[in-house]
């Protein structure tokens, strides 16, 4: 009993102290929210161009949104366009190859392009697609 009320004073002395430190409040404004987009839009950049650099066998094509994309397999079918069904196998991985989704085997998922809350970047790639086509996709943040 002793110890433990030992215990609870220096809790309570040791909080004290901390009440010596100020808290500066920062001024968060639309301006420094931009910038600081700008440099994690600069870093995931870097990133990605470090990844592909390990992978020169990808030829990869860009779109003015960032979206990178490689059609490894081409298929025989139709351009796909907003409000066609779309049914796809999906792997899901980071950049430094860690898995965080898959489509179970077998299966597809099946969505309305254009017309769904499927990802945006997903959206536009399928729509770089023809029925049957196989692609890797790089959508930045």
């Amino acid at each position: 009993m002793r110890y433990s009320f030992l215990i609870v004073i220096l809790f309570f002395l040791s909080s004290c102290l901390d009440e010596d430190k100020k808290v500066i409040p920062v001024e968060w404004n639309q301006k420094k929210s931009t910038d600081f987009n700008k440099e994690l839009a600069i870093e995931q950049e870097l990133q990605i161009k470090m990844y592909l650099e390990q992978r020169k066998n990808w030829n990869m094509l860009k779109t003015g949104s960032g979206l990178q994309y490689y059609i490894y397999e081409n298929g025989n079918g139709s351009l796909a366009v907003a409000g066609f069904i779309a049914q796809v196998e999906t792997e899901i991985t980071l950049l430094d190859d860690t898995k965080c989704y898959k489509t179970a085997k077998d299966e597809l998922e099946e969505f309305v392009i254009d017309k769904s809350d499927i990802e945006s970047g997903i959206q536009e790639g399928i729509k770089k697609m023809r029925v049957g086509d196989k692609a890797k996709l790089i959508i930045p943040s």
